[in-house]
């Protein structure tokens, strides 16, 4: 007989039994819990799987659960032991509104166009007409944000996930917005949908920032540095390094001489930035997702790692990286929530690229990524 222990709910017995009766064909349990700070309703099987593929096994829990309005989830309890908990309710993702989408980005594309024509010095109040020369920040810069962002849309459309369009953030930096966003309006259903859809966005905003940066770097020229006056110097990460070593075959900068940028390049330079910070290995950010599936429990206390990593930085190189540690610990968080079937390997092919995405990130990452020079 199963020990049954009730911490904080006094639950029907029945759906207990019945929900243990559905799957007992698939799930052996030895003990049943009733957790004292979960949702209420929530039951705990510990036991064993009874089928080797935790997949099927999974789809046949949820197919029978379904009457009762429960939702399954597989985990790793304590010694190896699995754990299949019983979530009332069922998954029933509610559309989202696209005008909303459309709003944000229209409102965007009008600021990084003026943000791009002010760097090129325009003069919007006494000539309108002068925001085209922000047209190729904007068009390049956009296009990055928008492959990253529908990366990781199509990744999870294809995988079934709930998902909603980019939602894009206007803001008046020396960008023009603060980025884009999807949201999942469901859960991955194990590591390799959760994988596949956070590295589709970063992957795919590289097939386009590269070849906008090398693009930008050609059209680019060198010159000496300003002397007696201020301007702003973007930081080197090894891959930026070593592009404009490709393309120039010197060193930059180098004896008082640097490479001043075309706004392609610009936007090239940018894209690899918001790459490398999305890439960090915490939370729910798109490298948060690959530390997840790679490390399991472990990613969290990396994520702690990280955070402290990026304090120090910020105290020995940009002061800016103070301010998303803080945004990470207090917003984004340093664990991250399971997918549904957490049993389900991830396979060799996709740990593969998962390491190599963590090769990528410490060659986009740059530790003083704007730096004022003369003041």
């Amino acid at each position: 007989m199963a020990d049954i222990r009730h911490d904080n709910v006094i639950l029907d017995s029945s759906i207990v039994a019945n929900l243990r009766q559905a799957a007992e064909d698939v799930f052996l349990a030895s003990e049943v819990q009733i957790p004292p700070h979960a949702e209420q309703g929530t039951i705990i099987f510990s036991g064993q799987l009874l089928r080797e593929n935790s997949e099927t096994a999974y789809d046949t829990i949820a197919r029978r659960w379904q009457p009762w309005q429960y939702t399954p989830m597989l985990r790793w309890g304590q010694e190896e032991e699995v754990e299949l908990v019983a979530q009332p309710g069922l998954i029933d993702p509610k559309p989202s509104n696209p005008l909303i989408n459309l709003v944000l980005f229209l409102a965007t594309l009008v600021s990084v166009l003026a943000v791009g024509a002010l760097n090129e010095g325009a003069d919007l109040l006494n000539d309108p007409l002068s925001f085209t020369l922000g047209l190729p920040f904007a068009f390049s810069f956009l296009a990055i944000l928008l492959a990253h962002e529908f990366g990781h849309y199509f990744a999870a459309k294809y995988h079934k996930v709930a998902v909603t369009l980019p939602y894009f953030i206007p803001f008046p930096t020396i960008w023009g917005t603060f980025g884009a966003f999807i949201q999942l309006r469901s859960p991955t259903l194990n590591k390799r949908q959760l994988f596949d859809v956070g590295v589709a966005g970063p992957l795919a905003g590289l097939v386009v920032t590269v070849p906008v940066l090398f693009a930008g770097l050609m059209m680019s020229h060198t010159q000496p540095l300003p002397v007696g006056e201020s301007y702003m110097l973007e930081g080197n990460s090894i891959f930026y390094w070593l592009s404009k070593y490709i393309v120039f075959h010197r060193v930059l900068p180098a004896d008082g001489v640097d490479v001043f940028l075309h706004p392609l390049a610009w936007a090239g330079w940018s894209g690899l930035l918001v790459t490398a910070f999305n890439l960090f290995p915490v939370g729910q950010l798109d490298g948060g997702h690959v530390a997840y599936v790679l490390f399991g429990k472990h990613a969290k206390r990396m994520g702690y790692v990280v955070v402290a990593a990026m304090v120090a930085v910020g105290f020995f190189f940009w002061q800016g990286w103070l301010f998303w540690a803080l945004m990470i610990f207090l917003i984004i968080g340093t664990g991250h929530p399971p997918p549904l079937n957490e049993l389900a390997p991830l396979g060799a092919k996709r740990k593969a690229l998962g390491y190599a995405v963590i090769v990528i990130f410490a060659l986009l990452f740059v530790p003083n990524p704007l730096q004022l020079v003369g003041v």
